[in-house]
């Protein structure tokens, strides 16, 4: 698969995803085609993993949309790329295994709506997160309208998209933008720890858990509950339950097969 500004390299379940496109990784049509292309790939490898995405360098995760694009959009036009963004974004977010956003230095626009849309987000202590559209005469356009409150609260999104005000990292992790604020230098080993110790867990249970969250988030609470009860179900009838349980009584190991 040749790929011009998206790197990906897979070792032992964990895929980093890097967005390389110098000099702050903006994002264009062509790289938003390219991370679709690398998650199919991605989809069709049956063993569990954990896909990391980040930005090549540490000046930038990324640091927006591709403005010289975006300054030649017409009303069809724009609605088109907003689908497009919507559609790879979505296809991060139902990615079936977790995705985590490491993220470094500049965050803001169409990058922040990237890491919105990926299950955890670790910042390195450069990080600075923000949705400045309004500075640009247009509004977040690939989820952040949507997303973003959904996450942080609405007053404090509302905040931050009208204001365009850019945050730090420290305060990103005060208003649960991020999870984690780690050194710069750390970002990477943090990562993949945490991508370790997902796959250490039951693989059923990783991605049966992601469906979960993901659907329940948009049902009311009656409906979230009976998909978590379809949900236990299923788990409960697998072999990996019956061996974690197991392990716990015998205060071993699991040993998980993923069925």
């Amino acid at each position: 698969m040749e790929l011009e500004a998206v790197k990906l390299t897979y070792d032992n379940g964990v895929a980093f995803v890097t967005i390389d496109r110098p000099p702050v990784n903006a994002l264009n049509l062509e790289v938003l085609s390219e991370i679709s292309r690398v998650l199919r790939d991605l989809e069709t490898r049956a063993e569990p993993m954990v896909v990391v995405v980040t930005g090549e360098g540490q000046k930038a995760f990324v640091a927006g949309a591709d403005i010289g694009e975006i300054h030649g959009l017409t009303l069809e036009t724009g609605r088109d790329l907003s689908r497009k963004g919507h559609e790879v974004y979505g296809k991060i977010s139902a990615f079936p295994w977790p995705v985590i956003a490491g993220i470094s230095g500049l965050c803001l626009g169409g990058g922040m709506e990237l890491a919105l849309a990926c299950d955890i987000r670790i910042a390195a202590d450069s990080g600075r997160f923000g949705q400045p559209e309004v500075n640009l005469g247009i509004i977040p356009g690939w989820g952040g309208t949507q997303r973003l409150p959904k996450l942080v609260g609405t007053g404090v999104a509302r905040e931050l998209i009208l204001t365009g005000r850019v945050i730090n990292a420290e305060e990103a992790l005060r208003i649960g933008l991020v999870n984690q604020v780690v050194p710069q230098e750390a970002l990477r080993n943090t990562c993949i720890e945490l991508a370790k110790t997902i796959l250490g867990k039951a693989p059923l249970a990783v991605k049966m858990a992601k469906r979960a969250i993901n659907e329940g988030i948009t049902m009311s609470l009656q409906e979230g509950l009976k998909l978590e009860e379809e949900c236990f179900g299923k788990l409960c009838a697998s072999e990996d339950m019956k061996e974690g349980t197991l392990a716990f009584l015998e205060k071993r190991k699991a040993e998980f097969i993923g069925k």
